[in-house]
């Protein structure tokens, strides 16, 4: 299932409108990534969405992209 295992983000449900105003079912997808962590000497893959991959930058636990154990 599309998920992000951190933050639960999941698919979106709507509709898309035309201009002549009829409604058609949508679904908006969140843009998941696999990223590997090495916790406790141990390789985790997790799927990420790209949203909780720029808040763990933004808080140091990701440098540029490469693993880091904390």
């Amino acid at each position: 299932m599309k998920k992000c295992d951190l933050t639960g983000k999941g698919k979106q449900y709507g509709s898309n409108v035309s201009f002549s105003q009829r409604h058609t079912k949508k679904v908006w997808s969140p843009n998941l990534q696999k990223k590997t962590f090495i916790m406790d000497g141990k390789k985790v893959t997790m799927k990420l969405s790209t949203q909780a991959i720029r808040t763990l930058k933004k808080k140091g636990v990701l440098t540029n992209g490469a693993p880091t154990t904390k």
